[in-house]
């Protein structure tokens, strides 16, 4: 039986983030194959933690900087080791080469930070995006960490083809694995086009893209509203600053709702999703929510980014203002538009995001390395190089900080 040992950057939410939701997915796989799976993390635990033992998967907290996690994983001795995002893989990866030399290491990027980071710092100049954006440090310590890693599983098709663009990266070192939705556990029926009413958007708040989503809806809204003066826009998404929560309007229906406890339950009454998003990477939760709950969205190129391909969107895509507000409209007022919408999301459901052979291919892949990890690593020569004693700052500082604490 194999042992999986999960280093998180933080505790599973899959109530407030896309990237929770992603995890338990993730983690899920591993227990159905009758694996051993258990859940570490240096974060503070939250209020809206998934509790893992419900899961059966074990969990413990671990400490940055400190020699305590290489008794602990020397002890634990897993076959596999997944990081979550390349920060967790810059702490723990060369512990883990140290004392688990053979583990199986795993990389789930969720989506690519550099790319998230370089789209940001465009959209604060208010300039557009270009690849030379990429070459920052974030980019260089994020590849580093996928050169590094057996396998590094990627959420977005557009993200795969910019790392072997881009940045260079060898094909058999990356994972194309999308959302996984078990369609089997679909509802066969969700709320009519007659039942539905008002607008909705939904997101964590302490994610750039979704806050700065929020103050674009402000210039969106009364766009929308002018031709629909009735409607209300409903914004949920946990953790809500105060900055959010006074922008709360009910004169002019711009509500800020909060916390959601039931996500699939708002986004099913709600007639059409909005999703503005300017930045940012990997693909959308609240998207792939709307699909699920047959709910058109409207989003931005960036915002459906990955997703569809060429296939059609369940709804529209715009990336003017005034043209977001009125497809917005359209799909609110036109209930075949509305139809041919859901029609599109669930056959992008069907094709993109089925959770059981996407689980498959992904077992099957960490299977195949696993039979050949020397010549797997042996091919990946400027992997190797990365670790490297010369290399490996993040070690010596971690060392450094560890002595220092003494």
């Amino acid at each position: 039986m194999k042992k999986v040992l999960v280093i998180g950057y933080v505790w599973p939410e899959p109530n407030s983030s896309a990237a929770g939701t992603h995890m338990m997915s993730l983690l899920n796989t591993f227990t159905a194959q009758g694996w051993d799976v258990e859940f570490a993390s240096p974060a503070q635990k939250t209020e809206h933690m998934v509790n893992l033992s419900d899961f059966g998967i074990s969990s413990t907290t671990i400490a940055l900087n400190c020699a305590s996690f290489d008794e602990y994983v020397a002890h634990y001795a897993p076959d596999i080791v997944m990081f979550d995002r390349f920060m967790m893989e810059e702490q723990f990866g060369w512990r883990v080469d140290k004392y688990c030399p053979t583990a199986l290491k795993v990389l789930d990027t969720e989506d690519l930070q550099c790319l998230r980071n370089a789209r940001h710092e465009a959209h604060k100049g208010n300039r557009a995006f270009d690849h030379s954006d990429l070459h920052s440090d974030i980019a260089k310590r994020e590849i580093a960490a996928i050169l590094r890693c057996d396998l590094s599983l990627i959420i977005s098709s557009y993200e795969m083809q910019l790392l072997g663009d881009v940045f260079k990266v060898d094909s058999s070192l990356l994972h194309h694995l999308p959302f996984m939705v078990d369609l089997a556990a679909l509802p066969e029926k969700t709320k009519s086009f007659d039942e539905r009413e008002h607008f909705m958007t939904i997101g964590n708040f302490r994610h750039a893209p979704n806050w700065d989503a929020v103050l674009y809806l402000q210039q969106i809204w009364p766009l929308i509203r002018k031709q629909l003066p009735h409607a209300q826009l409903h914004i949920y998404g946990s953790y809500p600053p105060p900055k959010a929560t006074a922008l709360n309007n009910p004169k002019t229906g711009f509500l800020i709702k909060g916390w959601a406890d039931d996500a699939y339950e708002v986004m099913q009454s709600a007639r059409v999703c909005l999703s503005p998003i300017r930045f940012g990477a990997g693909i959308k939760g609240k998207l792939l929510e709307a699909m699920i709950m047959q709910t058109p969205s409207v989003t931005t190129s960036i915002g459906s980014e990955g997703m569809h391909n060429d296939l059609p969107w369940n709804g529209s895509v715009e990336n003017d203002p005034q043209h977001f507000a009125d497809a917005a409209v359209a799909l609110y007022q036109d209930s075949v538009l509305f139809a041919q919408a859901q029609n599109a999301g669930a056959a992008l459901l069907e094709t993109h995001y089925d959770k059981h052979p996407l689980a498959s291919q992904l077992v099957e892949k960490i299977q195949s390395i696993t039979q050949q990890l020397k010549a797997h690593r042996e091919s990946n020569f400027t992997g190797q190089m990365l670790k490297h004693h010369t290399m490996r700052s993040t070690q010596y500082m971690a060392q450094w900080i560890e002595a220092k604490n003494k």
